[in-house]
């Protein structure tokens, strides 16, 4: 993670898992001692499984391997695991290593980073103090489980709840009945920074999202924007919102310079000193009609992070009718895959996730955006331009904000 976010190593994660199995298991056997002695002294005393006595370090590598239900379900097995899985050392230092490989987070599944910026507990004091059953736990210590299985895309969408059958037969029969189209307004510098266009390859996908019409009338000087399909079933509306003409973006991109936007207009400075900015008026008037925002941002290292995108950013959400209500989806778009990635099988992908990605990630490009403090429903997503890789992604999550009754979802 970017920051000054502390690391994690995994020798204090050892550790602090040693420390507690030599607790349980002298305590227990304690226990276990003085009941048998009060029934039949000659009985043995038993012995923990073969799992429960293997070295801590091989037991917390089997945990590395597996996914964050699969250790759920271990600490499910018995009151030693039901503890040990609770150890907030070990889903810190889950989070501090996955986060930066979630391609999405969204406004309820978003860490909180100001706990992970904090100095770690005391190691000698971090598991000494729960109770072998785990209920109590540690009260002083933040709940990092909780947060990992709240931003994890995989638990967001494995714990979903199942839809009733009536549901998804409401559901087919609303998608009979014609709604109206949604309409979304694009920007953003990823649209015009990057070495592939993104609309461009949007209007060249039929694979991805078919194009089902074309602009044919305008708003105030601004294409009513191009109707795609989703899923063969639901049409949507994208109006683009370019800073500049096309000559002028691309002698920009090949000379990396920042050209004069005329989307917006500079008011001035804020208290803070950051800058405030006014959508000029048909940009005003084409965020009063859309339904949600889609703002698509470089994600590529070394790019992005200018001052004036939060500010440009909350300029055109306060101009929206009934803003707060309207969703924002934050395209994090590169303009190719990782060949580094592309060459990676399944198990590798597991003891490669140290590796540095080529892109910002998703949770930085949150809290780079200032994200968490808009009251706006907000989704980060990342995109690649040329293949269009996690896109629909993106698309679904803004229908279902909108209110598009997804079949099949």
């Amino acid at each position: 993670m970017a920051g000054n976010i502390q690391q994690l190593n995994e020798s204090a994660v050892i550790r602090s898992l040693r420390r507690f199995r030599d607790t349980y298991f002298t305590n227990r056997a304690k226990v276990v001692k003085d009941e048998l002695a009060s029934v039949v002294e000659t009985k043995a005393e038993p012995q923990p499984g073969f799992l429960d006595s293997s070295p801590v370090d091989v037991q917390f590598l089997i945990m590395t391997f597996m996914c964050p239900a699969d250790i759920c379900c271990l600490g499910a097995t018995s009151r030693y695991w039901r503890a040990m899985v609770k150890d907030p050392l070990l889903w810190r230092y889950f989070l501090l290593r996955d986060m930066p490989h979630w391609p999405s987070i969204d406004h309820v599944s978003m860490p909180q980073l100001e706990f992970l910026d904090a100095p770690l507990i005391n190691e000698e004091e971090s598991l000494d103090d729960r109770e072998e059953d785990g209920d109590r736990g540690m009260v002083s210590t933040f709940d990092y489980m909780s947060e990992y299985l709240k931003g994890c895309p995989s638990c967001r969408q494995q714990w979903l709840p199942s839809r009733p059958a009536y549901e998804v037969f409401t559901s087919f029969l609303q998608s009979l009945v014609p709604s109206s189209e949604p309409r979304y307004a694009m920007f953003g510098p990823g649209m015009e920074q990057l070495d592939v266009s993104l609309v461009t390859r949007l209007m060249n996908a039929p694979d991805v999202l078919p194009v089902s019409g074309t602009p044919q009338r305008q708003i105030n000087g601004i294409g009513s924007g191009i109707s795609y399909i989703f899923n063969n079933q639901h049409k949507f509306n994208i109006l683009t919102l370019y800073s500049t003409n096309r000559a002028e973006r691309e002698r920009a991109r090949v000379q990396q310079q920042s050209v004069s936007n005329k989307l917006f207009t500079l008011e001035g400075t804020d208290e803070s000193g950051c800058p405030v900015y006014s959508p000029a008026p048909q940009v005003q008037q084409v965020c009063q009609v859309v339904d949600g925002f889609i703002y698509v941002a470089n994600a590529e290292l070394g790019r992005g992070g200018e001052e004036c995108e939060v500010a440009q950013i909350r300029a055109v959400l306060s101009s929206a009718e009934s803003s707060a209500s309207k969703p924002l989806l934050v395209l994090s778009c590169v303009s190719r895959d990782d060949p580094e990635e592309e060459r990676i099988t399944n198990l590798q992908k597991v003891t490669s996730r140290n590796r540095a990605r080529c892109r910002t990630p998703c949770v930085d490009m949150a809290k780079r955006l200032e994200l968490p403090q808009l009251a706006n429903p907000w989704m980060v997503q990342d995109t690649v331009a040329e293949s269009l890789s996690g896109l629909l992604d993106g698309i679904s999550w803004l229908l279902r904000c909108s209110g598009v009754k997804l079949y099949g979802g």
